[in-house]
């Protein structure tokens, strides 16, 4: 079994800022520009870019149509980023298994610990 802790799965909104940002730059465009043909604040729209707010599905495509392209390029490039980043999947049984176990001594935190049935 793979190690299941070594990367921690990105998160959608980190992903999408990332997508949003990396196309402002491609484009050469401000915060404040493309904030401003968003009639958006450019704190949210940084905000939004570093991750940190879950923008609504209004605001992306907002943001979008500033950018001049399409949500489903958008969802379709964070896709792309989303494989590249190959987190591995954690099973809930797993999961569960991981809080339930004590660790034995001499593991490392984060090990999984398999029990017997």
């Amino acid at each position: 079994m793979a190690d299941e802790t070594q990367h921690p799965r990105p998160l959608l909104r980190t992903l999408l800022g990332e997508v949003l940002r990396r196309r402002r730059l491609e484009q050469e465009r401000t915060l404040a520009e493309v904030a401003r043909d968003a009639c958006v604040s450019v704190q949210y729209l940084s905000e939004v870019e570093r991750g940190r707010k879950e923008a609504s599905s209004e605001i992306v495509a907002a943001v979008c149509d500033s950018l001049g392209i399409g949500l489903a390029d958008l969802l379709a490039e964070v896709g792309r980023d989303l494989t590249v980043h190959r987190a591995p999947v954690l099973r809930l049984d797993m999961a569960r298994l991981r809080r339930a176990a004590p660790a034995p001594r001499g593991n490392r935190p984060g090990d999984v610990v398999l029990l017997a049935a």
